[in-house]
């Protein structure tokens, strides 16, 4: 017999971006109620659960899904022109996986342990990465065995459903200055407590609530990095690198799914010489959103973490945040008085879409860091 014919054949890759295909008419069907009542997409995320969406991104080697990271922005860009706050609160987890991923193969940072439970159990990570980067927040005080925390945590995606919060606070270190300490918090511990705040313009079904850690205490064991308060460190780069992708195909998707939405409406005044060149602008606008994300997908692809990769991604995040606002605002005027109407649900769209604007590296910061760069000077500065 032949080795080859010894060999057992390998497992079927299960192809994500189908299956997100498949549950997107179910996630789009429920959306204007979620969006109506501020309430989480629950519904949504016990059908991803069920799908093994939440261990998509973890490797086969460890009992995952597989997926790769372009994969992935596939499939949170087709949840998201079904349901942008679907897409959005799973592309807060997903980046967290993906970067760990990244970590366990090219690094071999100690991962394993917390990939495999996302593996195993679908345990949902929520990240405070939104209210923490480079600074941190909240404090850590160092007592026996470990540290106690007190912190509140804003934007907090998809913590309705949590496991486990992955976030960090600052210790005052007499020795090597504020320090930002990062841990996992399980949001069953004592002392985590979610307060009902999201109620916002748009991405209401997302969750995003603060969460207050009142003196929780964190084992000396939980703390899995150091670094100093405020400073680029190598982790950032590489969080850069493969979460701003992750996010940003979620609002390429709902400016996509406003472009559809809009030419559909348009269709019976396609005669009309302003409309077409409405639509035009409108696609134009969608190109030029499509380009820079897929830019981004490619470095992640490709490059190593480190500053010129930051700068690169940063800009194409500014450029594909800028285009995806546009091409909605250009499919509110193709659509005329009657995208005001909230049953059409391209207003949501409108809403939705605003939160580009807001994830690090915001377009100010990111410019100031890209000319900065150019000009030799410290990206700490």
């Amino acid at each position: 017999m032949t080795m080859a014919a010894e060999r057992m054949p390998a497992p079927a890759q299960t192809d994500w971006v189908a299956i997100a295909h498949e549950l997107a008419p179910v996630f789009a069907a429920r959306a204007a109620a979620h969006d109506a009542g501020d309430l989480f997409v629950s519904e949504n995320y016990a059908d991803l659960k069920q799908g093994r969406f939440f261990s998509a991104g973890v490797p086969a080697e460890l009992g995952g899904g597989n997926a790769t990271h372009a994969e992935l922005c596939d499939v949170l860009r087709t949840l998201a022109r079904a349901c942008g706050s679907t897409a959005l609160a799973l592309s807060m987890h997903t980046h967290l996986v993906a970067t760990a991923a990244w970590r366990w193969r090219h690094e071999e940072a100690p991962v394993e342990a917390m990939l495999r439970r996302v593996a195993a159990e679908e345990m949902l990570l929520i990240s405070s990465g939104g209210s923490d980067w480079l600074s941190g927040s909240g404090t850590a005080e160092k007592v026996d065995g470990g540290y106690r925390i007190a912190a509140r945590k804003i934007f907090s995606s998809g913590c309705p459903a949590g496991d486990a919060l992955v976030t960090s606070a600052v210790l005052d270190d007499p020795a090597a200055g504020p320090t930002v300490l990062h841990f996992p918090v399980a949001l069953t511990a004592p002392g985590v407590r979610i307060l009902d705040t999201w109620h916002t313009m748009g991405m209401r079904g997302t969750g995003s609530h603060d969460i207050l850690l009142d003196g929780v205490f964190v084992p000396d064991a939980a703390i899995n990095g150091r670094r100093p308060q405020g400073k680029w460190h190598p982790l950032f780069h590489a969080i850069t690198m493969l979460a701003l992708p992750i996010i940003y195909a979620v609002y390429l998707g709902v400016a996509e799914a406003a472009r559809d939405l809009a030419v559909r409406e348009a269709a019976r005044k396609r005669d009309d010489a302003a409309v077409q060149s409405l639509v035009g602008e409108m696609d134009t606008e969608l190109t030029a959103a499509r380009l820079a994300h897929a830019s981004m997908v490619h470095i992640a692809a490709t490059a190593r973490p480190g500053p010129e990769t930051t700068n690169a991604v940063a800009m194409a995040r500014s450029l594909t945040g800028r285009a995806v606002i546009r091409t909605v605002e250009k499919a509110m005027e193709v659509v005329g008085g009657g995208s005001f109407y909230r049953s059409l649900g391209l207003e949501r769209l409108f809403r939705d879409v605003q939160g580009a604007r807001y994830h690090p590296l915001q377009e100010k910061v990111q410019i100031r860091y890209s000319g900065r760069l150019a000009l030799g000077l410290d990206i700490d500065g």
